[in-house]
């Protein structure tokens, strides 16, 4: 994501990469991989407690700072795609209640499970059936025929109301 236009510097950059990865709060986790990985704190290495003499060394560190916000701003800057690449295609959830008719998508089901010789020709919802619970606000329990041979508990996205 930050190497040069010739892209020919990366085996400089992968390090830098690596210790900004693991340095940035996981959205999961609320942690650093860091910790997870060896269970103790990131230990930075930057803070240049003294003035030193050596004008090496203060480049060093000062690239390293450099190349370290450079990894940071990268990963959010992906970061940030992704989340709009998965937004994109998200919907607020509709609200089922205990009771409430509903058709199942039979967009995942087989041909073999709806007993019918091509998929193409299946119908593309069945039911109605009746909510039996609401198990979270994205799965609800149904009340479906022994014969269906499907799981009760489903994830609204293959839901519709009746």
């Amino acid at each position: 994501m930050y190497v040069n236009h010739r892209q020919n510097n990366w085996a400089e950059w992968l390090a830098m990469a690596e210790f900004a990865f693991n340095n940035k709060v996981h959205a999961a986790t609320k942690v650093l991989p860091f910790q997870i990985n060896y269970e103790r704190e990131l230990r930075m290495g930057f803070d240049v407690r003294k003035k030193g003499k050596n004008e090496k060394a203060k480049e060093f560190v000062r690239e390293m700072k450099e190349r370290h916000e450079e990894a940071r701003a990268a990963l959010v800057r992906s970061q940030e795609k992704m989340k709009r690449q998965a937004d994109r295609n998200r919907k607020e959830a509709e609200e089922y209640r205990v009771g409430d008719k509903i058709l199942i998508s039979t967009k995942d089901f087989s041909a073999e499970l709806m007993k019918r010789a091509m998929k193409k020709l299946t119908e593309k919802f069945i039911g109605p059936y009746v909510v039996r619970k609401i198990v979270s606000e994205n799965v609800v329990e149904l009340e479906l025929l022994a014969s269906l041979r499907v799981h009760p508990v489903v994830n609204v996205r293959r839901l519709v109301k009746y």
